[in-house]
Parts: structure tokens; C-alpha cells; sequence
């Protein structure tokens, strides 16, 4: 709960400052008030569950609020000449990342369907904002727009999942929702659609396939900084909440819902794979990019085991932090060049070999390359699908990574065997900081990933 309050306080300061034209104590301000709830996170680490009514302070909330929190901080730092390029009233930035970063937080650390509502509308409607936030940009209205009625649709969906499963349980609570399962003769017939529901609304937000389809033009019609948001913390929040409530909750009934689950994943696979190698536009194909990961990520569901909760958290911070550089490279490249296309890349080794070497251990990361976090994450993931021997599956999720390999070797090319054009790219420190301390983590995990390999 401190660090819910400490967020939501840091966010009406920032406002505050805002409204005195305070700006450049905007970003200090937001860095303390995340550096101080990550303290909170640390100090409540492996002591007993917390319960505050309808959430949960455990190690799993902990953790996933932990890689929420240094995610946001590293977006925080990549705002530097960003946003005051395009807006006088730099607050209102700040402070929506802040509440939706509150809502994240209630996502991860949810013990009750209400309260899993509550903070996935306080994230939702902060997005919604953010994605339209340039009001005389028509790619970034019409990626709010699109971004809100889809929004809208799946939390019709996710609603009319959590009144179906209140009807036949006569409780919003995880664990007498799972005591119900455990120890009733006849489950009610209506819980069953209520589970497929929940799990088509959950899908639509974490950006699965076949309820993808407002993902790629959102991606690229929102600014590239609140896209590196949606694509990194956001979906990391989205899948902690997907795993809480499946691999808690509905446990029971595993062998229900498995089988649609793994109609999705396949679906989200192929489609994002298939479709990101057609994309000339490099923003764009990280959102198919995003897509296709969050098949891998839901993996964790197929065989539930004890590891599960730490595959998702590997896997989430591998994905994380090799996006972020994927992104802070696009916004500086995209403010030298113009463009975001895949020629916009050619040459940059030459023009700043630190920059391109970065993104190319993001590129590495994320094709899932040896020594490097995005391997572990995938190893993880189908070694845990492995323990019921789902060779099929795992043959089908290998052949869609070397798919990946193309669209990703596609950059590393661009940058390193292409002439461009021969104009300098300079970095701004925060930038370096950022782009080092996410190959340093990429890296390390790759490497040693038991660091937070048994964290859950």
C-alpha cells in the first residue's frame, strides 16, 4: 500500500509543479518519489503477505511491482528535449505515466475481481489520454480513439466474465473463488463462460492474438516514448494480473481452459511473427514484435508448475529492458532522421558505434540469442511446456523464433554492413545511462540468471 500512496503522492506534486511552470523539477521530482516507492518495495521483500483488504503485498506483487517501477524510471529518463518539443504543459505527462503506473500496481497486487477492475481502468484511462495526448497529430488521435473503443470492448468482456463467475460463486475474492473450485461436486454451469470471458478481456489488453488488432496502429500512432510505456510496463502489469488470477484462482479448472489458451498462443505466434516480417517501418514491427512475445510469455499458463510465476518474471524483465533500448535508439534516430523506417538505420555504427551496439543486444535479446536474457527467457519458457512433453508445441514456438531471427537480423544489418548518411548522432547522458544499465542487465541475466530466478 506504500507504494501505491508514495506514487499517487509523487503524481498531484508533479501536477502542482506543473501548474508554477516548475519544469525542470518535474523529472527530480518523479525520480525521487520512484526511487522512494522502490525502496518501499525492497523493504517489504520476503516478510509475511500483506494483506489490505482487496490486495496483496507478496513477493509476486513485489517483484512484478519492482520491474514495473524500474521500467517507468527508465522511461522517465529518456524524456529529456521530448516532451518540450512538442508541448508547453509537460506535466500532464508526467503525472498520467504516474497513475497509470498506480494502476499497474493494484493490478499486480489484486486479491479481488473488483480491485483487478479498479486499477486496469486507472492504467486504461491514463492511456487512453496518453495515446491521443497530441491533440494536432491525426496518427495520435486516431491511435486514441482506436485504442479506447477496443479498451472499451474488452472490459465488456472481462466485466461480463467477472459478474458470471460472482453468480456462481457468490464471491470476487481469489481465494474463495479457488476454495469454491477445490471443494464443490458440480461446478455451476455458468462459471465455465465466465472463465473463457475473463480470459478473451485479459487477452484484448495484454495484446494476444486474434484481439490484436488494435495493437500496431496504436503502437504507431501514439508517441514513441508513451509506446515504449504500453509495450514494456504495461504489458508486464498484463500478464502478472493474467497469471495471478489463472494460476491461482481458476487452477482447478486447468484442463478447461488450457485448451483455448493454447488456441491463442499458437494464433499469437504465427500472427505476430508472420506479420512483423512484411513490416518496412521499425516502430511497427516492434508492435508485431510485442504481439508475437506475448505468446511466448503465456506459455507459463499451459503447464502450471511451482516455477511459473519466476519463468513469467525472466521472461517479462528479458523483454522489458531490450525494448526500452529498441526504443530509446528509435527516438533518437527518429529526431535526427525524420523517419522510423528500416533505412533510417543504415550506417549508424559508423555514425555512433555505442548507440549501435546497443540495439544490437536488444536485437540479440529479443531473437532470443544465447547469453542474453531473451534466451534464458525462452529456454524457460519451453522447458516448462516440456515437463508434459508438448513436443508439438515447442517444435511450432522454435520454428516461430528463427521467423524472428530474420525481422531482428534485419536491423543488425541496416546498421552495420549499410551505407547511410554520414551526419553525426549524438547521445544525451540520461540516454546513455539508460541504454548501458539495460545491456548491463540484459546481459548479466543472460548470463546468471539466478539472480531473480527463484525471486517468486
Amino acid at each position: 500500500m506504500n507504494i501505491i500512496i508514495t506514487i499517487s503522492i509523487t503524481a498531484f506534486i508533479v501536477l502542482y509543479a506543473g501548474l508554477f511552470k516548475a519544469n525542470k523539477a518535474l523529472l527530480p521530482l518523479t525520480v525521487v518519489g520512484l526511487l522512494t516507492a522502490l525502496g518501499f518495495t525492497f523493504c517489504a521483500w520476503n516478510g509475511n503477505a500483506v494483506h489490505f483488504g482487496m490486495m496483496e503485498t507478496d513477493n509476486f506483487a513485489l517483484a512484478f511491482s519492482g520491474i514495473c517501477i524500474v521500467g517507468t524510471l527508465f522511461i522517465f529518463l529518456l524524456t529529456q528535449n521530448y516532451f518540450h518539443a512538442k508541448s508547453d504543459n509537460i506535466a500532464e505527462y508526467y503525472t498520467l505515466i504516474l497513475f497509470a503506473l498506480a494502476g499497474m500496481i493494484m493490478m499486480v497486487s489484486y486479491k479481488n475481481m473488483a480491485m483487478l477492475f479498479v486499477g486496469l481502468e486507472i492504467m486504461s484511462v491514463s492511456l487512453y489520454i496518453l495515446a491521443g495526448i497530441r491533440k494536432k497529430d491525426f496518427a495520435s488521435n486516431e491511435a486514441s480513439l482506436k485504442y479506447f473503443l477496443m479498451g472499451a470492448f474488452s472490459t465488456g468482456f472481462l466485466l461480463f466474465g467477472i459478474t458470471l463467475i460472482y453468480g456462481a460463486t457468490g464471491s470476487f475474492d481469489l481465494d474463495r473463488i479457488q476454495a469454491y473450485l477445490v471443494n464443490s461436486q458440480a461446478v455451476s454451469p455458468i462459471f465455465y463462460p465466465g472463465v473463457i470471458l475473463m480470459m478473451i478481456g485479459l487477452s484484448f489488453k495484454v495484446g494476444a492474438a486474434p484481439f490484436h488488432f488494435w495493437t500496431p496502429d496504436v503502437y504507431e500512432g501514439a508517441p514513441s516514448l508513451i509506446t515504449t510505456f504500453m509495450s514494456t510496463v504495461v504489458k508486464t502489469a498484463g500478464f502478472a494480473a493474467f497469471l495471478r488470477l489463472f494460476a491461482g484462482a481458476f487452477a482447478p479448472l486447468h484442463d478447461f481452459w488450457v485448451a483455448p489458451l493454447m488456441v491463442i498462443v499458437c494464433l499469437t505466434l504465427f500472427i505476430g511473427n508472420v506479420t512483423a516480417l512484411f513490416q518496412k517501418n521499425f516502430k511497427r514491427m516492434l508492435a508485431y514484435s510485442s504481439i508475437s512475445h506475448a505468446g511466448y510469455l503465456l506459455f507459463s499458463l499451459i503447464v502450471l508448475t511451482k516455477n511459473s510465476g519466476n519463468n513469467v518474471l525472466v521472461y517479462a524483465a528479458a523483454y522489458t529492458f531490450a525494448s526500452i533500448i529498441a526504443f530509446a535508439v528509435l527516438i533518437l534516430v527518429k529526431q535526427k532522421t525524420g523517419s522510423d523506417s528500416f533505412e533510417s538505420f543504415n550506417g549508424l555504427a559508423k555514425r555512433n558505434p555505442l548507440v549501435a551496439l546497443c540495439l544490437t543486444v536488444a536485437m540479440l535479446s529479443l531473437a532470443g540469442i544465447p547469453l542474453t536474457a531473451g534466451f534464458i527467457g525462452k529456454y524457460l519458457m519451453f522447458l516448462n511446456v516440456m515437463t508434459e512433453y508438448k513436443t508439438l508445441l515447442v517444435a511450432f514456438a522454435v520454428l516461430n523464433a528463427l521467423v524472428g531471427f530474420y525481422y531482428y537480423f534485419r536491423v543488425i544489418v541496416a546498421m552495420w554492413f549499410k551505407d547511410g548518411a554520414e551526419t553525426a548522432l549524438s547521445t544525451p547522458a540520461q540516454y546513455k545511462v539508460v541504454l548501458l544499465v539495460s545491456v548491463a542487465i540484459t546481459l548479466v541475466l543472460g548470463i546468471y540468471p539466478a539472480i531473480i530466478l527463484n525471486l517468486i
